[in-house]
């Protein structure tokens, strides 16, 4: 499933669009991301508004268009956004399509586990105003994460890393990219980390922070020496010490982590 940093490159696909108007939409009405949506209503109001602005926050986007309408999208683990000539002719995981003078705006999603969500006001979408804060912004403090992890007590701290309404956009490798950086055992309970909170607030941070700096900005991998690059692997090496390193299912997810660095 796509994380923070993968969300914001595919936001910044539709930049292409900034200031454009929309010349006609196609979409799949019927299909199931549109739940709880009238898309062929929207469909109908979106030509000739103007693509304003968009941002990207925890695990989804928005898309800000003049005459008041909002475009919400969560990628899910398959979705995608990318743009196409204006001639594009839609496929059939091609579920929702912007044209615009000289190109369209697409989203697809093979598996249709994302969501796309519409709006109009003034005002952003109470849903999107309501995300929590976003890890690298200054309210996420290292209080927040003592706070949380003292009402977490008894949950593995991977799956913790993984709750998005307070760690958003933190996903599966970022989360074993932590808790290497801050050499702490995946499978420890949030109650025993009392002292460790500070070092999980920092690492957490930094990840983040230099995920936005390289993934966002062109797909690249993170830099060299960081557990990304050996996770992936079987038989990974740990990048500090050698050791060959583990393996098991936490909090639903496959984890890994160094059985020597990590205590």
């Amino acid at each position: 499933m796509p994380e923070l940093a993968e969300v914001e490159y595919y936001r910044r696909q539709w930049d292409a669009g900034l200031r454009r108007q929309v010349t006609r939409v196609a979409l799949h009405g019927g299909a199931r991301l549109f739940r709880g949506e009238d898309p062929v209503r929207f469909a109908a109001a979106l030509p000739g508004a103007r693509l304003l602005g968009s941002e990207a926050r925890a695990k989804q986007m928005l898309f800000r268009f003049s005459r008041g309408l909002w475009v919400g999208v969560h990628l899910g683990m398959t979705g995608k956004i990318r743009v196409e000539p204006r001639d594009f002719v839609p496929g059939r995981h091609d579920h929702l399509v912007l044209f615009q003078a000289t190109q369209a705006l697409v989203f697809s999603d093979p598996r249709m586990f994302g969501r796309v969500r519409f709006f109009e006001g003034t005002a952003p979408p109470p849903w999107w105003t309501a995300l929590p804060a976003a890890v690298t912004s200054p309210e996420f403090t290292v209080e927040v994460v003592r706070d949380f992890l003292r009402r977490r007590a008894r949950l593995a701290v991977k799956a913790a890393l993984l709750v998005q309404t307070r760690f958003p956009g933190v996903g599966n490798w970022m989360a074993d990219e932590i808790l290497w950086r801050a050499r702490i055992d995946p499978r420890r309970t949030c109650g025993t980390l009392a002292r460790r909170a500070e070092g999980l607030w920092r690492e957490t941070r930094e990840v983040c922070r230099v995920a936005m700096e390289t993934v966002a900005v062109d797909f690249s991998d993170p830099p060299e020496g960081w557990f990304y690059h050996v996770r992936w692997a079987g038989d990974g090496a740990c990048p500090r010490c050698g050791r060959t390193v583990k393996s098991a299912t936490i909090g639903g997810r496959t984890t890994r982590w160094c059985g020597r660095c990590q205590r």
